[in-house]
């Protein structure tokens, strides 16, 4: 049903994804957002070692646990999720996933920096930054691993 459902192009709400637990994503950690030019999720290890995972390997992951979804299909919603979770971040929502996280942006005001070479004082424009702040079943995996 879920293939079907996202094939036959229905928004992202209306789907289930009963199917995507903490388990099935490798105990991705919150890092995407923060990493987001290198796009790679940071996971904890067997051994509880930092590793690193990028999001084809999320895919294959995934897709490996869950035989009854095509890879292709498993893309696409991994792909949606992260889109639609950038598109909220864009309009300054919040996303919530709970037990994972939450999603927001935050605001920095505008300040004066220096230039780290020449000491010079250097107006910082106020921008929005995305910000995570780990659910509580995610912290408890990830301290109690």
């Amino acid at each position: 049903m879920l293939r079907r459902a996202f094939l036959l192009g229905f928004p992202l709400k209306t789907m289930s994804f009963e199917w995507l637990t903490l388990d099935s994503l490798g105990r991705a950690a919150h890092d995407f957002f923060h990493k987001t030019g290198r796009a790679r999720l940071s996971t904890l290890g067997p051994e509880g070692g930092d590793l690193q995972m990028t999001k084809s390997e999320l895919i294959a992951q995934i897709a490996a646990r869950n035989p009854h979804l095509y890879q292709r299909d498993v893309e696409r919603i991994v792909t949606s999720i992260f889109e639609e979770i950038s598109k909220a971040l864009g309009r300054g929502d919040r996303v919530e996933l709970r037990g994972f996280g939450a999603f927001s942006v935050k605001n920095r005001d505008a300040r004066v920096g220096r230039n780290p070479r020449t000491g010079e004082s250097v107006s910082v424009d106020e921008k929005a930054v995305p910000y995570f702040k780990t659910g509580k079943q995610l912290r408890d995996l990830l301290n109690n691993a």
